[in-house]
């Protein structure tokens, strides 16, 4: 939220810039429209000269075109005459003409940033290319302007490089005239101004992009080129306030982080209860002041988990059966099923190490294997090409490795069953749930395990503790991260009495709920903030 407001602060910056706004006019400056001439000359002499080619007259400035009033000795002008060189695009350059070696570099997308070169491309031509295209060499001082997001329309200044370059064919090239200063109009292309013309000329449903046929009838608001110079000298001022600002901030939010991080941190590695209870009262006491953030929330939600399966959320009861009568439970109903023919016996699984256990446990639990204490239903599931899907669309839920894909007129399953998904980065990077359940009748391909298990609410634990832990070592693949069937049955359990089970997941449900209630105040309050910055650089302006 912070960095959102210096976005809309830089924003506003350019905006003031080009209305005039952000430093005082001079009277004795020559106005803008005595520079518009010479440039129209200089144009006029290179076409009599044949060093250009006669450009196509841009259209006349009409009055309910204008987005604003301007100061006086300012003027408007189309993009395309304030060069004598037309705007033109960069080259086509097809995969094949690249060569590694070659000694012209291809300037891309990626390398313009908003009033910054990024120097990101590595892509090359060689010379022969080069000649055989007729490509446009880039000089130093070059504006480049970006004809797709994002934002579409950005520009920056091409710098001084070792290598001689050329852009793609998505980025037009303005060559500004010596007697005019670039980086002027490089914040005026930046501005909201200029933004909300190419906004109303791009096309394209898939790839937002501008013409530059469109691009060289957008208007520029033209200062004196006197003036141009103290607006960019009070532009990099201001900008230099603001990257220092951001620094800050950014600073603050690292701390922040840190610090959630570490004291919640102190609440799973306590190992006694007097240093959980040390390490609780520290949070409570600055709890307003750590859970500010969804990112915060977050991780608070996931420390729940692991305090859930560590047996420090809800409270032990010695007169509940042992984990171990629920083993025992579970190793007959596994058996039963196996004579019933309705499951595979498995291949043993090794016993569990010392070196295994990832925390300590209460007296009355046990660390279990995953796949002695799940039953294995994967051999059930059937993958549905997106095509086959087409013809067989209807009301029941189809699930992938993170939830429902879409919705099929048949099901495979109509009993409640945890799924855990199979492969993808979603394995690595949890943006979403590993493990969730399935109600109702569904139908389910072959990227998420389906596990039955000994009640509904044993597997709702279950899914508890795969959501509550790292799955890493579980993990085979870097590019196509896969968790296979073999790799989850040694997942090593921590498994709590029946009683407690029951327990832990009523707290995990009423915690997770005001967790809910608080992210959705706190992006609630985000909106607010976000509205209000909009609100005050609009009224700004008005």
């Amino acid at each position: 939220i912070e960095l959102y407001g210096i976005k809309k602060l830089r924003e506003l910056i350019l905006e003031l810039a080009v209305r005039g706004l952000l430093v005082p006019q001079d009277p004795n400056d020559e106005p803008a429209s005595e520079l518009l001439k010479r440039i129209a000359a200089e144009k006029a002499r290179l076409v009599k000269e044949k060093k250009i080619k006669k450009q196509k007259a841009q259209p006349e400035i009409v009055t309910n075109e204008l987005p604003f009033s301007l100061p006086n000795g300012w003027c408007w002008s189309r993009l395309d005459n304030i060069s004598p060189m037309s705007l033109v695009d960069g080259d086509w350059i097809e995969t094949k003409d690249q060569d590694p070696s070659g000694g012209v570099r291809l300037i891309q997308l990626a390398d313009i940033g908003v009033g910054e070169f990024k120097d990101k491309s590595e892509r090359f031509i060689n010379q022969e290319t080069l000649m055989r295209l007729n490509c446009t060499t880039l000089k130093e001082g070059d504006i480049l302007i970006a004809r797709l997001p994002a934002p579409i329309g950005r520009a920056c200044i091409f710098p001084k490089l070792q290598t001689q370059s050329i852009t793609v064919v998505d980025v037009a090239i303005l060559r500004p005239p010596e007697n005019f200063c670039a980086k002027y109009l490089v914040n005026a292309i930046n501005s909201m101004t200029f933004h909300s013309q190419v906004e109303s000329y791009g096309k394209g449903a898939t790839r937002f992009r501008i013409a530059t046929g469109n691009l060289k009838s957008l208007l520029v608001p033209i200062p004196p080129l006197l003036e141009q110079h103290r607006i960019v000298a009070k532009v990099d001022e201001l900008m230099t306030l603001c990257d220092q600002l951001e620094q800050q901030q950014e600073s603050s939010i690292g701390a922040h982080q840190t610090l959630v991080k570490t004291l919640l941190g102190a609440l799973t590695n306590g190992s006694d209860r007097e240093g959980f209870t040390a390490a609780w009262a520290r949070i409570v006491e600055h709890f307003d002041t750590l859970f500010t953030t969804e990112w915060s929330i977050d991780q608070l939600k996931q420390t729940i988990l692991q305090l859930a399966v560590m047996g420090k959320l809800a409270p032990q009861n010695p007169t509940d059966e042992p984990a171990s009568e629920l083993l025992k439970k579970i190793a007959a109903e596994k058996a039963k099923l196996i004579k019933e023919g309705k499951i595979k016996k498995q291949k043993s699984l090794p016993p569990i190490s010392e070196g295994e256990k990832p925390f300590s446990i209460p007296i009355d639990w046990l660390y279990g294997r995953f796949g002695d204490i799940c039953i294995n239903r994967d051999g059930e599931r059937k993958p549905v090409s997106s095509e086959e899907r087409r013809g067989m669309q209807g009301g029941y839920d189809y699930y992938g490795a993170s939830g429902v894909i879409d919705k099929v007129n048949d099901y495979l399953f109509e009993k409640s069953l945890l799924l855990i998904g199979e492969d993808g980065a979603n394995l690595i990077n949890r943006s979403t749930p590993i493990a969730f359940l399935a109600h109702g009748k569904y139908w389910v391909n072959n990227h998420a395990h389906v596990i039955d298990g000994i009640s509904l609410n044993f597997l709702k634990y279950i899914s508890l503790f795969i959501n509550a832990i790292n799955l890493e070592s579980y993990v085979t693949g870097t590019a196509q991260p896969k968790m296979n069937q073999a790799k989850m049955n040694s997942i090593v359990v921590a498994l709590p009495p029946e009683a407690e089970q029951h327990r832990i997941v009523a707290k995990v449900d009423e915690l997770m709920t005001l967790c809910n209630q608080l992210k959705d105040r706190i992006a609630v309050i985000q909106i607010t903030q976000r509205h209000l910055a909009d609100t005050v650089a609009r009224k700004t302006l008005d």
